[in-house]
């Protein structure tokens, strides 16, 4: 398993950006594919964007365009470039390790506190 925390979040106008990042215990950590996820209120968690192990990479259509996961390995760390950010991208922001087959990703860590993300109109 791999421990994450996710940083990075906070308030802004729409059209304007954010990174966010997520820094892992370690365990196994360059061989994991990796993912964010969004969870609005009163919405269901959704996947926004995943990495492969390789550097793959695969986002939610909603979200094409304007966003951008990396991993660097070495700093055990994920990073999510939001950019054009719009209201409806608010949410609280998750990261996770995964295993995808197919088109369909399936968390396999536990979920951290998340980072919330908002965006004014």
């Amino acid at each position: 398993q791999v421990q994450l925390v996710e940083s990075g979040g906070g308030l802004v106008q729409a059209g304007g950006s954010l990174r966010l990042s997520c820094v892992g215990s370690g365990s196994a950590f360059s061989i994991n594919a990796m993912a964010w996820y969004r969870q609005a209120p009163g919405e269901q968690r959704e996947l926004v964007a995943a990495i492969t192990s390789g550097g793959t990479t695969n986002y939610a259509d909603s979200v094409k365009g304007r966003f951008t996961i990396s991993r660097d390995n070495a700093k055990n760390t994920v990073y999510l470039q939001m950019n054009s950010l719009k209201p409806e991208d608010t949410a609280v922001y998750y990261c996770n390790s995964v295993y995808y087959l197919g088109s369909a990703y399936y968390s396999t860590g536990a979920w951290g506190q998340g980072t919330q993300v908002t965006v004014s109109s």
